[in-house]
This record gives C-alpha cells, sequence and structure tokens, in this order.
C-alpha cells in the first residue's frame, strides 16, 4: 500500500484519540484567559488588613516571654480583631500569646475563627457554616491542617481557610476558582494532585498530538503534489 493511504489512516486513528483532550485543552484554555487571575484568586473576596498597634498599650515583657515559653526562637508582634498579640514561633510551630496577659490563646476557637471571617469578608452574605478540618480537601491539599473553614452563603459558595494556630487567613475559595481547578487538572492531565505539568499522560498526550499534526501537514504537501503532477 502507498504511503499515503497509512497516513491518511494514522491520521483519522489519531484524531480520534487526541481529539477529545484537544478539545479539553481548549475549553480549558479559553476558561483560564478569559476569567482574570485576580478574580480567580479570590482577592476581591476577603481582605486582611494589618491594623495599627496602640503604643500605650499594657504588654508583656518580650524577656518575661522568652521564660514563659522556653524554645522561643522568635516573635512579632500584632492585631487579632481587637487586641493585640504576639505571635511566637518555636521550632516548627507558631502559637498565638495574649500581649498583654501572656496566655496563650492559639488554637483559636469556632467563635474567634467566625468573626476573623466575618472582618475579612467583603461580601453581603452570612456565614452558612463553620467547620474544623483535619483532613484538608483537594481545594487546600497543600495547606497545614488543622485549619478552621468557614462558609458563606453567597452565590460563589465563599470559603475561607484560618489557620487555628496563627488565625492567618490560609486560603480564599469559591465556584470560579474551583471551576479552575477542575479545568486544570483536565488541562494538564493530572488527576490526582492537579499540580504536576510533567506528568507521563501529558507527554504521551502532547507526543500523540504531534504525530497528528505532522501526519496532516505530509497528507497537506501530498495532496498538493497530487494535483500538481495531475
Amino acid at each position: 500500500m502507498k504511503p499515503a493511504f497509512w497516513a491518511r489512516r494514522a491520521h483519522k486513528w489519531i484524531g480520534l484519540i487526541v481529539g477529545v483532550q484537544a478539545l479539553l485543552w481548549m475549553i480549558s484554555g479559553v476558561y483560564m484567559t478569559v476569567i482574570s487571575l485576580d478574580i480567580i484568586h479570590g482577592d476581591h473576596l476577603a481582605h486582611t488588613h494589618a491594623e495599627p498597634l496602640q503604643p500605650s498599650a499594657q504588654r508583656i515583657d518580650p524577656a518575661a516571654l522568652s521564660e514563659r515559653y522556653p524554645g522561643m526562637t522568635s516573635y512579632r508582634l500584632k492585631r487579632l480583631l481587637e487586641r493585640e498579640v504576639f505571635e511566637l514561633r518555636q521550632g516548627e510551630r507558631s502559637v498565638l500569646i495574649d500581649a498583654a496577659s501572656g496566655e496563650r490563646i492559639s488554637p483559636l476557637d469556632e467563635a474567634t475563627a467566625r468573626a476573623l471571617a466575618v472582618a475579612a469578608y467583603q461580601g453581603q452574605a452570612g456565614v452558612s457554616s463553620v467547620q474544623w478540618i483535619t483532613d484538608a480537601p483537594q481545594e487546600v491539599a497543600t495547606r497545614p491542617v488543622p485549619m478552621w473553614a468557614v462558609h458563606f452563603a453567597d452565590r460563589g459558595a465563599t470559603t475561607l481557610y484560618f489557620s487555628p494556630d496563627t488565625g492567618a487567613l490560609l486560603a480564599r475559595r469559591h465556584s470560579l476558582w474551583r471551576w479552575f481547578d477542575f479545568l486544570w487538572m483536565l488541562h494538564i492531565m493530572d488527576y490526582e494532585t492537579r499540580s504536576d505539568v510533567n506528568n507521563n499522560l501529558l507527554r504521551s498526550a502532547a507526543a500523540i498530538g504531534l504525530g497528528f499534526a505532522l501526519s496532516g501537514i505530509w497528507l497537506l504537501f501530498y495532496s498538493f503534489r497530487r494535483r500538481a503532477s495531475a
């Protein structure tokens, strides 16, 4: 059989194999280019502000703090809602200490997590639920557990995740982000961690797609040559 026969056959079958994935690449690519990354990141949904410290506020002496909490490697003073706290580092873990009394206040309770979320949230909806997370869901799989998840009853199903150790806002998640994450998974063909852009499945699909393009180019030139010789 002539090479053109095999080229057409290969082109057809390769097209069937990679056609669905190529469609997914295009759909996911359109979504990722149309929706701004600022919106995907959810920066408009929640803001945390560094409130100014009160110069005259009563605070425990750092030397006394070091004696009270052995193993302290560093600390910083900040505001947590309506009070000042020390964020104290002990080895690999951070804890919050009331700046006035020196009492440890972390891990933060549900009421504090709710108050932090309401203070940071920029929407109009109320809190629908608060969850204590010890097994991180896929959307925050890279964040340290445990954490507080505060869900809001808005159209985007916004969830704010907070560290119970430091009160830090760990992540903002909403429907547009979740769709982006799902389409990103399809785009890079990593169905487990959704982060590996060098996985073997993607490499194979790219190689097959290249074969499809090359066979199409060969057929294009072959058809031109046949017309020219006719």
